[in-house]
């Protein structure tokens, strides 16, 4: 039997890097798709393409006959002081709508049998998330639709934008709304870093007694979903037959922010103390509800985040170590 088949656009990503070694272990053949190499590993895969994914004629030379599985991850994103300022709003919105309509019409066109796309825990409406303690991220509860952001606009029109080529179509189009994915390889510094990278960053830089600064009151709770369990619900979502979500995947370990920093400090072994500062923050709680992805895959988280946590700190560590 031949190897299936699979594109993964955004594969020079933390995620979509992750993937691609993932596939290739599973016996995939791979052609990678991004606008830079991967920055911390090398990608496995067979092929790997440079190249705007705005550009239509350039998705036309990615997406090509005989293709299996799609992984649609690209996005122009960041973390909070990327998203949650509203300076990158228009980039965000007009670079990925792009990459989403470019990447249906050409799928379309050459029948590719399977694509993943993913959306985000930021589509979730902003009044369903100011209590800190009990945040409503059922899947069922996108509608009627506020999010916070227009990062979380964009992906929920992308997420329609799918849903149609499916039902009018027949491309079999799966969404995922993806909740603070973490792990190794995940960017660290440059502005764009989520917050698990962040903190690990400044913890590792910091000096004895000094202060770990923390946007906003630190209360705003999230949960955070290690990479490896993040890899595990994707693959077996793609291989649910007759079920395309939108599903979340994500973790049902709600954290403070301030309390990940004092995780991410015991980690070091340092003393430290934390001194929060005005900054942007969204909502006051997010947390995935697992209720349908449980049900639907039999699928559950198998690293808890003290466990996940030191994984990421000692790599953010050692690649702080090698810039020395």
């Amino acid at each position: 039997m031949k190897n299936k088949k699979a594109i993964i656009f955004g594969a020079a990503g933390f995620i979509g890097n992750h993937l691609v070694a993932r596939l290739k272990a599973e016996g995939y053949w791979v052609r990678g798709v991004d606008l830079v190499s991967p920055k911390y590993q090398l990608s496995e895969a067979d092929e790997f393409l440079l190249g705007d994914l705005r550009d239509a004629s350039f998705v036309a030379s990615c997406i090509t006959e005989g293709i299996d599985e799609l992984y649609q991850l690209a996005a122009d994103m960041g973390g909070a002081g990327y998203v949650f300022t509203g300076e990158n709003d228009a980039n965000i919105m007009h670079n990925s709508a792009l990459i989403n309509l470019h990447s249906l019409e050409l799928a379309l066109k050459w029948k590719v049998k399977k694509i993943f796309f993913a959306s985000s825990a930021c589509i979730y409406p902003k009044h369903n998330q100011e209590d800190a303690l009990a945040p409503i991220c059922a899947e069922d509860s996108a509608y009627p639709a506020m999010p916070d952001s227009e990062y979380g606009w964009e992906k929920l029109f992308s997420e329609r934008l799918y849903e149609a080529y499916r039902k009018n179509y027949g491309l079999v189009c799966k969404i995922a709304r993806f909740h603070n994915i973490y792990g190794p390889q995940s960017v660290y510094e440059g502005g764009k870093e989520k917050a698990p990278a962040a903190i690990c960053r400044k913890v590792a830089l910091a000096k004895e007694g000094e202060q770990i600064e923390v946007w906003g009151t630190g209360q705003q709770t999230r949960s955070f979903l290690f990479i490896e369990d993040c890899l595990d619900a994707i693959r077996l979502f793609m291989d649910k037959d007759g079920f395309y979500g939108p599903i979340n995947i994500g973790s049902t370990e709600m954290i403070s922010i301030n309390d990940l920093t004092k995780m991410v400090i015991a980690l070091s072994g340092k003393s430290l103390g934390i001194k929060n500062i005005a900054g942007p923050v969204g909502v006051n709680g997010r947390s995935s509800d697992n209720a349908l992805i449980e049900r639907e895959l039999k699928w559950s988280t198998q690293y808890q985040l003290a466990k996940g946590m030191q994984v990421l700190y000692h790599w953010i560590e050692d690649q702080l170590n090698k810039q020395k």
